[in-house]
């Protein structure tokens, strides 16, 4: 009787699943994740700074994707740290970059418009890429 009960034992731990190795795996993948869509921001508004037609539009594109951006990559890197110092060094840093990101991109703004630099308003239309180069 007692090599029944010996059996059914070893068949009820063997189709149990080790989850111990599926935390550290989540853990990088999530902090990989936000560090890469970070970058995708990033990126995306170093286009905008190079394609958009006027500083007013440039600024807007530069603002808002680094601040975006530059949250998510602080982000992974908090995951990456897990609960320690590090982690609350860089909440508070992603806390300043929040705050002071928006405020620099209004001031500066604030100032371009009261030097006199004025918005392109209208239909904008891209130079052709054979007339870039041409003096007119």
């Amino acid at each position: 009787m007692s090599v029944i009960f010996a059996a059914a034992e070893a068949g009820n731990t063997a189709s149990q699943v080790d989850w111990s190795g599926l935390l550290p795996l989540i853990i990088n993948g999530a902090s990989i994740t936000s560090i890469f869509a970070g970058l995708f921001f990033v990126l995306g508004g170093t286009l905008g700074v190079l394609r958009l037609p006027d500083f007013f539009t440039r600024l807007h594109a530069a603002g808002m994707t680094d601040t975006l951006g530059a949250e998510l990559i602080l982000l992974g890197l908090m995951i990456q740290a897990g609960p320690s110092q590090m982690t609350l060094k860089l909440l508070l840093v992603g806390l300043f970059l929040f705050m002071t990101s928006p405020t620099a991109t209004h001031a500066i703004a604030n100032a371009a418009y009261q030097a006199g630099l004025k918005p392109m308003l209208g239909n904008y239309k891209a130079p052709d890429p054979s007339d870039i180069g041409k003096e007119t």
